[in-house]
């Protein structure tokens, strides 16, 4: 049951239920058709969402006429930003030619040289139609390479959405992020502590039945909770001495953290990595790369013996659709020059270290910490306890946080946010000073 807007007194929700009464009224209609009233868990706001109509380069518009500065970056698949004048021209003149084949086709082929030039773990590709179907086909490649039947995977990593995944993403760890999912699937997967070699080397020599070590490499949650250079570099000597697949997650930070990822930018090699978002150019698309010897146990043989009892089957509708290849395509083009990259790291660093100057200035150190890499950033609220003790905030201050950040003109997500090469100096300054206008307004109403 979602809670009507009106049910929110603050002045804050107040004024931003009065501005934007399109997007309220949306919200209204959306109850009948969707449960919980929206279509990705991300974007619950409290008392409700805003409503895109259009957006380009750094910027979009909203039904009710309001602009903003986004820092959402479909969901940090954007980093040439919106509506790239050499994605859209390739998408033009691919939906003239068709959207899906059900054939092969040479943009594929393309697509996945490009991939493989860049992704220091590419020796073969297979594309998938997400994120989380590349996650949840990379473990199972582990599995059938080592014939073994465990994953291992760190506290406050994200891999998606599918049942094995969701052991170990929120505290407490012990307890999945969603109900409905069979406890002898998540036996499957053993959760241990993030950046401690330790205790990954305690599971490792005590069970002979791990196929494979997933996890985020720029930081689980998106950089939520940061990982270095030498913990990747343990994790890559243990997998290889204990013979389990090392599994890098880069859905978030592949071709942004450099044109090869975070795996180039740290240069750690893992076995097979997954790849999303920016892969696909902005529209739907993922892929597991990795080594030949692994990945090649999908390849059907010819032996009809094999082929049906000792092959990784893969399947899916969208994969390397032509649509969705034409975008890859021309944005991993653009990615491989490492300009966009330059570009979007600066307004990265720019931004965190204004975010930074604002908290000091208001005071609020240790209640607001803001962190990141490259052109990734994050923040954490907490608030005082009665003890004056400082805790995590609950869910609704970083609501309130975000329609303060709205109503000065920035939609940027709970926690984290993307940027793109699109971003400019002014759209910087417009992001702290929404930031500090929430800030400000979250103390007039003492919620921080």
């Amino acid at each position: 049951m979602v809670p009507s807007a009106e049910s929110y007194p603050s002045a804050l929700q107040s004024r931003y239920v009065a501005a934007n009464p399109r997007s309220k009224a949306l919200f209204e209609r959306a109850r009948s058709s969707f449960p919980g009233a929206i279509t990705h868990d991300i974007r619950f706001l409290e008392p409700f969402p805003i409503y895109i109509e259009r957006a380009n380069g750094s910027r979009k518009w909203d039904v009710d006429g309001h602009e903003y500065v986004d820092g959402f970056m479909g969901h940090g698949a954007l980093l040439l930003g919106h509506n790239h004048p050499e994605v859209v021209a390739a998408v033009q003149a691919q939906l003239a030619k068709g959207t899906h084949y059900g054939a092969s086709h040479e943009l594929e082929v393309r697509w996945a040289e490009l991939v493989r030039e860049l992704i220091p773990s590419a020796e073969r590709v297979r594309f998938t139609a997400s994120g989380t179907e590349a996650t949840h086909l990379a473990m199972r490649l582990a599995r059938a390479y080592t014939g073994r039947t465990v994953i291992v995977k760190l506290e406050g990593h994200y891999h998606g959405w599918h049942d094995q995944v969701e052991a170990g993403v929120q505290p407490p760890y012990d307890v999945p992020i969603s109900i409905g999912i069979p406890k002898a699937t998540l036996d499957t997967v053993l959760v241990v502590p993030a950046n401690d070699l330790g205790a990954m080397e305690r599971a490792l020599s005590s069970r002979r039945d791990i196929a494979g070590i997933l996890l985020e490499p720029g930081g689980g949650s998106s950089g939520q909770y940061p990982t270095t250079k030498a913990y990747l570099e343990g994790l890559r000597d243990l997998a290889t001495r204990h013979g389990v697949v090392l599994i890098f997650d880069e859905v978030i930070t592949g071709f942004r953290f450099a044109p090869g990822g975070a795996q180039a930018y740290h240069g750690v090699t893992p076995d097979l990595t997954t790849l999303a978002k920016i892969l696909a150019g902005g529209l739907p698309g993922g892929a597991v790369a990795g080594k030949a010897e692994i990945v090649d146990r999908i390849a059907f043989t010819g032996d009809a013996e094999h082929d049906r009892f000792r092959r990784v089957a893969h399947a899916g509708t969208y994969n390397a659709n032509p649509l969705s290849a034409a975008a890859g395509i021309a944005a991993l083009s653009i990615v491989k020059t490492g300009e966009p990259h330059r570009k979007a790291n600066a307004a990265g660093e720019r931004l965190r270290r204004g975010m930074l100057d604002i908290v000091r200035r208001q005071g609020l150190e240790g209640r607001v910490e803001v962190f990141g890499e490259t052109s990734i950033f994050n923040y954490n609220l907490k608030v005082r306890a009665a003890d004056g003790t400082l805790a995590p905030a609950p869910v609704r201050a970083y609501h309130a946080l975000r329609l303060g950040m709205i109503e000065g003109g920035a939609d940027i997500p709970a926690k984290h946010g993307w940027l793109s090469a699109a971003h400019t100096d002014a759209d910087i300054d417009r992001m702290l000073a929404a930031f500090d206008h929430a800030l400000a307004s979250m103390r007039e109403e003492r919620i921080l």
